[in-house]
């Protein structure tokens, strides 16, 4: 029966008592089936934002994994400790199964940071190899040695500031560290002298040469030829005056740098 608000007459509707319970059942499993697609499209919200939050995670590890990469690539033959395989490795899941991103990114930040730093480390180590006076500027007998000695043309003791290296003339000369040469020419009893300054204080002295072949500002590097050896100034026998400096002062070239050509 449907009763109006207005006076008009309520309307009578018969139905029968099989399509009364067909009604009631289909508004039971339709209301159900609306609850059902409701949860779902829940937790169906959930994982997915979920799987949306890993992937951005994946995203930033994969660049994180890539600097790692590259690090290694430029010192594999150093990687004692801390590759990305022993992150990988050591890595565990919470137990909940649910990977620590957090963790990982941490230690792989840590490697790469490590890397860095042996690369600063090695990077300053070469340019002191670079820079460090190294062997003898010619291969030949030393015949005067650094320190007091009584001057083979005077005769009177004074200070001898490195070594003299005999060897035959026309013997070529090589700078025994990278540097620039700041004095290529004659300076009295010195001779031909070429004068190269290394950086980190060091700086070596070549005097006596036949001839130089390197002009000041010049680049070079340990193991080119600047000069040849002679008998200028007050040699009186073919052979090269070498002298180490650090910070101005003069250091025994024998003593200090001693190492292979």
């Amino acid at each position: 029966m449907v009763i109006p608000h207005n006076s008009k007459k309520p309307i009578n509707i018969k139905m029968p008592y099989l399509v009364v319970m067909l009604l009631i059942f289909l508004l039971g499993a339709g209301t159900s089936y609306l609850l059902t697609r409701t949860v779902d499209y829940t937790e169906y919200g959930r994982l997915k934002k979920k799987l949306n939050a890993y992937n951005q995670e994946f995203k930033e590890l994969e660049g994180t994994i890539n600097k790692l990469k590259d690090s290694e690539a430029e010192l594999k033959k150093l990687l004692a400790f801390k590759s990305k395989e022993e992150i990988i490795e050591n890595f565990n899941p919470n137990n909940d199964g649910d990977i620590d991103f957090i963790d990982l990114k941490k230690q792989a930040a840590r490697s790469i940071e490590s890397l860095e730093g042996i690369k600063k480390y090695l990077a300053n180590q070469k340019d002191v190899y670079k820079s460090t006076p190294i062997g003898l500027p010619v291969s030949g007998n030393v015949t005067s040695y650094f320190g007091n000695r009584i001057h083979p043309v005077d005769g009177k003791a004074r200070m001898h500031n490195g070594i003299d290296v005999t060897a035959k003339s026309g013997t070529p000369v090589k700078a025994t560290a990278d540097g620039f040469v700041s004095f290529s020419g004659s300076f009295g009893a010195y001779g031909n002298v070429v004068v190269i300054e290394h950086g980190l204080g060091f700086s070596t002295l070549y005097s006596h040469n036949e001839k130089n072949v390197v002009t000041v500002g010049q680049k070079v590097k340990r193991g080119d030829i600047i000069a040849y050896v002679g008998s200028t100034g007050n040699a009186q026998s073919p052979h090269v005056h070498y002298s180490v400096f650090k910070d101005g002062r003069p250091l025994d070239p024998l003593k200090v740098f001693r190492g292979e050509r």
